[in-house]
């Protein structure tokens, strides 16, 4: 049978590898959350097919301000 200091030390040093290993994984994913966000364009709309707002000249024309009743 083991002493009671040697059994926490088995303890603690298997603790420790499975927090560093969590540690390892965690980082991993978290680098693959912000990798595939940062490979979203956010919004941005180019090429063909746009949607979204996009600017309408008509709709924001301000001729019709010096138009009088």
């Amino acid at each position: 049978m083991m002493e009671p200091r040697e059994e926490a030390q088995l303890v603690a040093e298997a603790t420790y590898k499975g927090f560093l290993k969590f540690c390892k994984y965690m980082s991993y994913a978290i680098i693959a959350c912000l990798l595939f966000a940062a490979s979203c364009n956010f919004g941005v709309e180019t090429g063909k097919g746009k949607t979204g707002s996009q600017y309408n000249g008509e709709q924001y024309n301000p001729s019709n301000l010096k138009v009088k009743d």
